[in-house]
């Protein structure tokens, strides 16, 4: 099924973001997460049956963002180490969808909350 986004849907900036390491003044390894991209996004809450299907990946998926394909999005098992952050809201990126293969359209099923830190 392909659909088509159009550029007044994605109204919503999100912040792609994936967890990294660094050295504080003390010379300490320390985790962060870091913006990697800002993107516009079309923003849904699941419905009942929409979670019900997307239960098969994860438990805890209540968010679908689709996006425009971007190069960060490529390798899905990569993408589920990320998250987004919008109005200062935390999703877990679950799955990564790459809509009909066509390198146009993402969606990003996720989870609401802190659960990757």
């Amino acid at each position: 099924m392909t659909t088509q986004m159009r550029a007044g849907q994605l109204n919503r900036l999100v912040a792609i973001q994936q967890r990294s390491t660094a050295r504080d003044s003390f010379g300490q390894q320390v985790e962060a997460w870091m913006t990697i991209k800002s993107v516009y996004a079309y923003i849904e809450a699941l419905s009942g049956s929409e979670r019900a299907a997307a239960q098969s990946i994860s438990t805890d998926v209540s968010h679908r963002f689709t996006v425009r394909y971007d190069a960060i999005f490529a390798d899905p098992r990569v993408v589920a180490t990320y998250r987004i952050v919008y109005a200062s809201r935390i999703f877990d990126i679950n799955a990564a969808l790459n809509i009909d293969e066509s390198n146009r359209t993402v969606e990003l099923l996720a989870s609401e909350g802190l659960t990757n830190g």
